[in-house]
């Protein structure tokens, strides 16, 4: 597999794991506004939704993107999707519940279309030409790439001599150590 397909699938599985914790706090505040405060599907669910995507936008913009976009633009982005994901989810999970569905197979039904439908718009069209752009993620290809070059060509990384130096330096310090205690 090339290293390219190889990002992709390992940024689908981060992104799913952070919205699965997304969907922890839009399940939870949804339990609590449904079952403590009694409060409609429709209202316990945007309430939540809310949530979750400010959640999901924070975490996933640093940690699984790790984009350098203006943030006001790549959030007016998000809340475009919203402004169609969030109306047609909320009238089809209203007239669900109506319908006698239970109100938490459809949320975890509209939740599994959101974290599809979220992740391709996220990915190609917010931060479509963003990937990997903030400063830490490309320190961290630098270095990525610099060490397989360096191992393919057999030449040592800066950090490798800097510990090949501090253990021959302990070394040295422990054998005059034992010079200094016999003699």
């Amino acid at each position: 597999m090339q290293k390219t397909t190889v990002k992709e699938i390992f940024r689908a599985i981060k992104f799913t794991l952070i919205s699965v914790s997304a969907g922890l706090v839009e399940i939870g505040s949804f339990s609590l506004m449904n079952e403590i405060f009694r409060w409609n599907y429709w209202v316990s669910y945007l309430i939540a939704l809310l949530l979750s995507v400010i959640w999901n936008f924070t975490i996933n913009r640093k940690y699984t993107f790790k984009s350098a976009n203006n943030v006001r633009i790549a959030m007016l982005l998000v809340l475009a999707f919203y402004a169609v994901f969030t109306p047609v989810s909320t009238v089809l999970g209203e007239l669900a519940e109506q319908k006698g569905a239970n109100e938490y197979l459809v949320l975890g039904v509209t939740m599994a279309a959101n974290l599809i439908t979220e992740f391709l718009f996220t990915r190609f069209v917010v931060y479509r030409h963003s990937c990997d752009t903030a400063p830490g993620a490309r320190a961290k290809e630098e270095r990525a790439a610099r060490s397989s070059e360096e191992k393919a060509s057999g030449v040592k990384s800066a950090a490798e001599d800097s510990d090949e130096d501090a253990a021959a330096e302990r070394a040295t310090e422990a054998a005059g150590e034992d010079f200094s205690e016999k003699h």
